[in-house]
């Protein structure tokens, strides 16, 4: 991934949306002039500060990592995303051993954030975020924790809960569980 393309999805993002960088800094609880670097600089930020960023200007992650030019400007009102089209994704799970396959990731403006995650074999991370989300199994089984609290969910099972509580999960049993998950994040510029 070239990092002066994550840099210049950050500013196109962020001018499009008409967000100056003090705004910017409110909403993410980073200076003006550490985000001014990041924006001016070939060297992308680390992820948990690209995932605020992302947060800030209401997009997943996988946006501000679109080598596509012009992708960020385009103005969708409805896309369908064959499954051949998904694509895998980096987000703050992917360093957990989960993989993300991104669905519907040309929609601009959206306000939920739908993926196809196969959570990793063995529980290693927690998540805590703002918003919502929607879990369903579409394949296997998997343990799904929250609140220290386990709960088995096989295959056309679902969970629906407030994302900003400690959650995690994992895969159980020889195959990989499939979730559809979709998050809404409500917190948004």
């Amino acid at each position: 991934m070239d990092e002066a393309i994550i840099t210049r999805n950050i500013k196109e993002l962020r001018q499009k949306k008409g967000v100056t960088l003090e705004k910017l800094a409110s909403i993410t609880h980073l200076s003006k002039g550490y985000l001014c670097k990041i924006e001016k600089s070939q060297k992308a930020p680390p992820f948990s500060t690209l995932n605020k960023i992302a947060h800030a200007l209401g997009v997943e992650v996988s946006t501000l990592l679109e080598e596509e030019q012009g992708v960020i400007s385009r103005d969708v009102e409805m896309v369908i995303t064959h499954k051949r089209e998904r694509k895998v994704v980096v987000t703050k799970g992917s360093l957990y051993g989960y993989t993300y396959e991104a669905i519907a990731l040309e929609k601009a403006g959206k306000n939920m954030i739908p993926y196809i995650i196969t959570p990793a074999s063995k529980e290693k991370a927690t998540f805590k975020h703002a918003g919502e989300e929607f879990i369903f199994v579409l394949e296997g089984k998997t343990e799904f924790i929250y609140k220290g609290k386990k709960y088995l969910m096989e295959k056309g099972d679902a969970v629906y809960f407030d994302s900003s509580v400690s959650h995690s999960g994992s895969s159980i049993g020889k195959k990989k569980a499939k979730l559809l998950s979709v998050m809404f994040n409500y917190k948004r510029i």
